[in-house]
């Protein structure tokens, strides 16, 4: 492989760590603040409703970063797709216009 690709993907994965770790710890204080909202509960409680909430967030960050990651996956195919095409369009249109080019050069050539 090409070690700047690896050093690229090396570094897309820190990020991609720092932000998820970022994630969980946001996921910390917003379950602290909820069971904070609710103070009657026991230490124990307390401890319990700040798992589950904690647990039902990260689930849910989880969830729209796969949705996103599938997103992301079919639009890389669909612009693959779409960029064959148009570069297909592409090398055909300068073929027929050369073709032509040359075509119109020997007739004016000939007609001479």
């Amino acid at each position: 492989m090409n070690p700047r690709q690896d050093g690229a993907l090396d570094w897309n994965r820190l990020e991609g760590h720092l932000l998820w770790a970022a994630e969980v710890e946001e996921a910390r204080r917003q379950a602290r603040r909820f069971a904070g909202e609710l103070p009657w509960l026991t230490t124990a409680q307390r401890e319990e409703v700040e798992r589950v909430y904690r647990a039902d967030r990260i689930a849910v960050s989880r969830a729209a970063l796969v949705r996103i990651r599938d997103r992301a996956a079919e639009l890389r195919t669909e612009y693959e797709v779409r960029y064959r095409q148009l570069r297909a369009r592409c090398v055909a249109l300068a073929v027929v216009t050369g073709a032509g080019g040359v075509a119109t050069a020997v007739t004016a050539f000939l007609v001479r």
